[in-house]
């Protein structure tokens, strides 16, 4: 019996594979395995997604800051190569998708042995461009080009990543979009992370946290930030707009974005600064 996974500081999260459907390294090292809940995608050797619990992630990622926006038609994608991000925010009909990811062959091997995106990157609106996401925003920014909604889907902090952690990063985020979204790491497991994101990001106007339980991820409890001009919406707002989603999700509802931001007191206490929300 064979498992694989994630082992770090301290932990180890592992899932039995029947076997391994890929393996290769350029930019990062990219395994894929079969497993009882689904194909797994692990790069650098951190858990990515698994086909059972995608949605857990996916949909919170994208529909929180998706909703919040009055009317996102212009949407940044930073990172998400798998298309999984991609697949739910054209649930939303926008105009335009730009998706950065700066290793091609991320993109390449999920679609070959994934298929997650249900045929998402060969939407006529999405524009896939293979560079770093920084060197993108940060040319967005110099051409005072803007997005409704910029989302990060990127992997734990790693040298392929970390600008994607840093206060420069965030700073020109906040200058090419109303609302942005990003992971922000386990709240149990990797504190100092989570922490740092929430430091580095204050530079929006407002930020708040959420968080969503996703078993494949360390701890099972992830956090994500939404920041910007715009962090909350109304219940009565949600619910007319759900009505789009309707039947096109597993996971996110009304309910489930209003209780995400309900945070427990051993997570407030973690936070540099009281958070609006």
């Amino acid at each position: 019996m064979a498992f694989a996974g994630e082992v770090g500081n301290g932990y180890a999260i592992l899932f039995e594979a029947h076997r391994k459907i890929y393996e290769g390294k350029e930019l990062q090292k990219i395994e894929i395995y079969d497993t009882k809940f689904g194909k797994m995608l692990v790069i650098d050797g951190c858990i990515q997604l698994i086909e059972a619990f995608e949605h857990t992630y996916h949909e919170m990622l994208v529909h929180v800051p998706m909703m919040t926006h009055p009317s996102p038609k212009r949407v940044l994608i930073i990172g998400g190569g798998d298309g999984g991000a991609l697949r739910e925010v054209l649930k939303h009909d926008p105009e335009r998708v730009v998706m950065v990811e700066i290793d091609r062959e991320v993109v390449d091997v999920c679609k070959k042995y994934l298929k997650i995106d249900d045929g998402a990157f060969e939407d006529s609106r999405v524009e896939l461009r293979i560079e770093d996401g920084i060197e993108y925003v940060r040319e967005c920014a110099r051409r005072g080009e803007k997005f409704d909604v910029l989302i990060v889907d990127g992997t734990d902090p790693s040298p392929t990543s970390m600008s994607l952690f840093s206060r420069e990063f965030y700073t020109l985020c906040s200058r090419v979009s109303d609302v942005f979204c990003t992971q922000s790491q386990s709240p149990t497991l990797q504190r100092r992370e989570f922490i740092a994101v929430v430091r580095n990001a204050d530079v929006f106007e407002r930020r708040a946290i959420y968080l969503s339980c996703i078993p494949m991820y360390p701890g099972g409890l992830w956090s994500f930030l939404i920041a910007g001009s715009i962090v909350r919406v109304s219940r009565e707002e949600l619910r007319s707009k759900f009505r789009k989603l309707q039947g096109k999700v597993k996971h996110y509802n009304p309910a489930v974005h209003i209780s995400s931001f309900a945070l427990p007191g051993w997570v407030r206490e973690m936070l540099p600064v009281q958070l609006v929300f």
